[in-house]
């Protein structure tokens, strides 16, 4: 797939599943749009959701904000430009088969957890792509395995727990 198909793919995959776990989903209309894509309602509850896709195992998010700045002070930058009802599905098509009935995988966090996962990438130096399963082979991170945690799978509970979260 070209990036934008990934892009297509990734957005109609988090609508389908938000969709399935009983929410009403609008799409925001325009490319490129700001903080998110969709926003996903139950009832009084809502969500702003920013679909992320990648076909690689990682997902680039805060490299424009590097320039002269630690990994940490990225991740922070890019923090500030979130807002508390955002989340983030994260959504992965590196060697999922789809001949053989296979779904992409999905995760859900907030963008502050993204931030604590991209600081404590390569044994705590930082990072500003946040990698699915990848162990450091070289560097001053050799040894470091960084990994998207199994909370953040996308499951009606992770939901629940998010909206819980944000809609207090």
């Amino acid at each position: 797939m070209n990036q934008h198909q990934v892009g297509v793919a990734a957005e109609a995959l988090a609508a389908s599943l938000f969709a399935w776990c009983d929410f009403d989903v609008s799409v925001q209309y325009g490319a490129n749009q700001p903080e998110y894509d969709l926003v996903v309602v139950q009832g009084d509850r809502m969500l702003k959701v920013s679909v992320k896709g990648s076909q690689d195992g990682a997902w680039g998010l805060t490299q424009s904000y590097k320039k002269d700045r630690t990994y940490h002070e990225a991740a922070n930058l890019w923090l500030a430009k979130h807002k508390e009802m955002t989340v983030l599905c994260l959504v992965q098509f590196k060697g999922v088969d789809l001949i053989k009935g296979e779904l992409p995988r999905s995760y859900l966090a907030t963008p502050t957890e993204v931030v604590q996962r991209l600081k404590n990438s390569r044994n705590g130096l930082g990072e500003t792509i946040l990698k699915e399963n990848h162990i450091w082979k070289s560097g001053l991170a050799v040894g470091a395995h960084d990994k998207i945690p199994d909370e953040w799978k996308f499951s009606r509970a992770r939901v629940e727990e998010l909206l819980n979260r944000v809609n207090k």
